[in-house]
């Protein structure tokens, strides 16, 4: 055989295994393109089941239409107090009778202010808790004019830091569940800024709070216990200086105003038969008019 003739038998060979060569490789990426196909086509399938199966459950959920009723809204608007009225009621622990016990029967928050020392001081203190209601001391206090009774609870002026505070702990001994502390009569002491300043400190401690019943003009109470930080507030009108049915509701009336107008108003009256009467008269109507009414300790700050 020539060299030319071993040359084109050589040439065929390798474009024959070329070919072959080739054949394979395109069956092995038809067969991996087609894998790839099928994988993808079942990934979807399934991808798409799921999805058909979440609609499904979806559209068993019944459609919740929630439409607000005007009405409602206008109760709301209703329900939005006119004022905030507080009533402190002073000198309770001198009886335990029916007039007490129907200021705890009224059917609102009452601030009880319990004066120390008496036979029913502690055991009106007990009820009050029990009936809902809110207990402060109503701690004696020097006045200007002379009085009697307390004499060994009342803070005078000219006492020692430490007389002070000894008499102050005693009564929150007596009184252990007194959230706060208010003056009773106190138009001298309470313009002594070195008196008031060490009441503030010791109900400071104790984390009492203090409402000063503003018995004199000048008082210093309030501003003594909010230089220490001591919660406080001042009483805005007293309900029952003048004991009379008539005048005791036109006080009412006047703390009633003055709540309306500030947004909330203090009020102090006293364990007494037409005090009672009045509120007993005046509450139902006030609150349906839209008022509520707080404890001594919603007042302070």
């Amino acid at each position: 055989m020539g060299r030319s003739a071993f040359r084109k038998t050589s040439d065929v060979r390798y474009i024959n295994s070329i070919a072959m060569i080739d054949k394979i490789m395109y069956k092995r990426v038809t067969i991996f393109l087609s894998i790839t196909v099928i994988f993808l086509l079942i990934s979807n399938y399934s991808a798409l089941r799921k999805l058909d199966s979440i609609g499904q459950k979806r559209d068993l959920t019944p459609t919740i239409i929630v439409e607000e009723d005007s009405s409602s809204i206008d109760l709301q608007i209703l329900k939005e107090p006119l004022g905030t009225i507080v009533l402190i009621i002073d000198d309770f622990g001198y009886r335990n009778d029916l007039i007490s016990d129907g200021f705890l029967k009224l059917n609102i928050p009452i601030t009880c202010a319990i004066i120390p020392g008496h036979s029913q001081s502690k055991i009106f203190a007990e009820k009050a808790i029990n009936a809902g209601k809110e207990v402060i001391i109503h701690m004696p206090m020097e006045s200007s004019v002379v009085t009697s009774g307390e004499e060994e609870y009342k803070i005078k002026t000219g006492m020692t830091s430490e007389e002070v505070e000894w008499r102050i702990n005693e009564v929150l001994k007596e009184i252990p569940s007194a959230v706060g502390m208010n003056n009773h009569q106190g138009s001298k002491a309470t313009t002594d800024g070195k008196i008031m300043s060490v009441v503030a400190s010791v109900l400071k401690e104790r984390d009492k709070y203090f409402l000063d019943s503003r018995t004199a003009a000048n008082t210093v109470g309030e501003k003594s216990m909010r230089s220490i930080g001591v919660p406080t507030a001042s009483r805005h009108v007293f309900l029952d200086n003048n004991p009379s049915i008539d005048q005791i509701s036109a006080q009412l009336d006047e703390l009633v105003a003055f709540a309306k107008k500030r947004g909330i108003g203090i009020g102090i009256g006293h364990a007494r038969p037409n005090t009672l009467k009045v509120l007993e008269t005046k509450i139902p109507e006030l609150l349906k008019a839209g008022y509520k009414f707080e404890f001594g300790s919603y007042a302070v700050n």
